[in-house]
C-alpha cells in the first residue's frame, strides 16, 4: 500500500534577479528555497481576513483609499460653507439698531431649529450627500478604487 505525499513537487522557472532573492532569504533564514517560496505563496493567496504581508498591504491600501475619500469629503465640506457664509455675508444687510434686539430672539429661536434638525438628521443616519448625488458615484461607494 502506498502512502499519500504530503506535499507535491512542482517545476517553475523564476527569472534571475527573483532566484537570487530566494536564494538569498533562504541563506539568511537557514531554510530550503522551497520553504521560502511556499510561505511567500501562501501570504500571496491568503483571504482578506488572514495573516500575511499580502492581506496586510490589501487592507493598508483599502484604508488609504477610505482616508483619501475622508480627506476629499472634508475639503468639499469646508469650501461647502466657506462660500454659504461668503454669499451670506454679501446678500444679508445689516440691521438697524433698534431691531436688532428682536433679531437676537428671532436668530435664538432659528438656531434652536436648527440644531433639532440637525440632530434628527444624524440620528436618521442617512446623509444630504445621498440625497444629492446619484447611487453610481464614487463617493455613495464604500469600497472605491
Amino acid at each position: 500500500m502506498k502512502r499519500a505525499r504530503r506535499k507535491q513537487q512542482m517545476t517553475v522557472y523564476l527569472d534571475p534577479g527573483l532566484f537570487r532573492a530566494v536564494t538569498d532569504m533562504a541563506t539568511r533564514r537557514r531554510q530550503s528555497g522551497s520553504l521560502v517560496v511556499e510561505t511567500a505563496l501562501a501570504a500571496f493567496f491568503s483571504p482578506e481576513d488572514g495573516d500575511g504581508v499580502m492581506a496586510l498591504a490589501r487592507r493598508m491600501d483599502r484604508t488609504d483609499r477610505r482616508l483619501s475619500r475622508l480627506e476629499r469629503d472634508a475639503g468639499i465640506t469646508l469650501e461647502t460653507l466657506a462660500q454659504f457664509i461668503r454669499f451670506w455675508m454679501i446678500m444679508t444687510p445689516a440691521l438697524p439698531e433698534t431691531s436688532s434686539a428682536a433679531a437676537r430672539a428671532q436668530a435664538a429661536e432659528r438656531y434652536e431649529g436648527f440644531i433639532e434638525a440637525l440632530g434628527r438628521r444624524l440620528a436618521s443616519g442617512r446623509r444630504l450627500y445621498e440625497d444629492v448625488l446619484p447611487p453610481d458615484t464614487p463617493a455613495g461607494d464604500p469600497d472605491m478604487s
